[in-house]
């Protein structure tokens, strides 16, 4: 006596074609947290720890830290890498909390315009940051600056 069997359905449905951004998303979130804690750690030990401590940080700190090429790029790595990630966890609470649609797609644009606004700012910041612009009044430059 065989029993008969109703046709099974496939395991898994088949595979979509092109790239799983999912995936790539999740895989960013763990590489970006681990990269995050270096570069997070390292921010705060050297303003908070090295030298003077919190005391030491004024605007001629910032203007001396953002002099060196190496701690701009730290900061725009840092700048950058937190805000991709914070924007890709928010993507992934609106996909969890709306229905596909009109209000997700708004959304996740707005989500993307305002990571994209704020580290072309920020970026913009870091790198064209000058405490002593040219043709400045000597009296609102600081005392760090070189006498015209």
């Amino acid at each position: 006596m065989t029993a008969i069997e109703a046709p099974r359905s496939p395991a898994r449905p088949a595979r979509k074609r092109g790239v799983n951004w999912e995936k790539w998303g999740w895989i960013y979130m763990r590489a970006s947290g681990v990269v995050l804690i270096v570069l997070i750690f390292g921010h705060l030990f050297t303003n908070l720890l090295v030298g003077e401590g919190v005391k030491a940080i004024d605007f001629g700190f910032v203007a001396g830290k953002w002099a060196d090429p190496f701690w701009q790029w730290w900061d725009v790595l840092m700048l950058w890498l937190a805000l991709i990630h914070g924007a890709n966890g928010m993507r992934t609470i609106v996909n969890d909390y709306t229905s596909p649609g009109t209000i997700q797609r708004l959304l996740k644009l707005a989500l993307f315009a305002a990571a994209a606004v704020l580290i072309v700012l920020g970026t913009l910041v870091v790198f064209t940051f000058d405490p002593c612009p040219a043709g400045a009044p000597a009296d609102l430059l600081p005392s760090f600056c070189p006498a015209a």
